[in-house]
């Protein structure tokens, strides 16, 4: 006898006192490119609406002073604190849009894990922003809204960004799908 092709969802590795697994159906490429697409663009909405709300407490607090323009703001000389704060606040919008959006397909079973796992990936960004700050302010000596919004904002948020889609997929969102729990029971029973 033949063994089935993979992914046919038949029956296999059956051997006498071994438990038959079932295989899934194959996902056909192209749905697995659609969905990856739909996933990375949701992804990057949500990332550009913390980046706008990272970006917009940041020089709230540092460079507005009340008033129109800019001016030192009430973190000024504490830009690191003032950037803890602007992805802190970023954080819980992402959270919220990459939990009910980008990753909504992802069932977990442990959503304390998640949340802790969440923490953990964003510790990580905030570093590498922070790193990127830290470095243009006390190794560069740029002070500027135009070097503190390079530096952080587009450098060290771009590091982030890509850290945390990558993090994210692999460690945090990482619960069954719906499709997964579909094929899952569409599979034959062994008998």
């Amino acid at each position: 006898m033949a063994a089935p092709p993979y992914g046919s969802g038949v029956v296999v590795g059956y051997r006498h006192g071994v438990s038959p697994s079932v295989e899934p159906p194959a996902v056909p490429l192209v749905s697995r490119v659609v969905a990856g697409l739909r996933q990375g663009m949701a992804f990057l909405v949500v990332g550009a609406i913390g980046f706008l709300v990272d970006a917009g407490t940041y020089n709230l607090l540092v460079f507005w002073g009340g008033g129109f323009g800019f001016s030192e703001g009430v973190l000024y000389h504490f830009p690191l604190l003032a950037k803890i704060i602007a992805i802190v606040v970023a954080t819980v919008v992402t959270y919220f849009g990459n939990k009910w959006w980008t990753y909504s397909h992802r069932k977990s079973d442990s959503p304390g894990r998640e949340y802790l796992l969440y923490a953990i990936v964003n510790v990580v960004a905030i570093l590498l922003q922070l790193g990127c700050l830290g470095f243009s302010r006390y190794v560069l000596d740029l002070s500027s809204p135009l070097a503190d919004n390079i530096s952080a904002t587009v450098v060290g948020q771009t590091m982030a960004v890509i850290f945390r889609y990558w993090a994210y997929s692999k460690f945090v969102f990482t619960g069954s799908s719906a499709s997964d729990e579909q094929h899952a029971r569409s599979a034959p029973t062994p008998h």
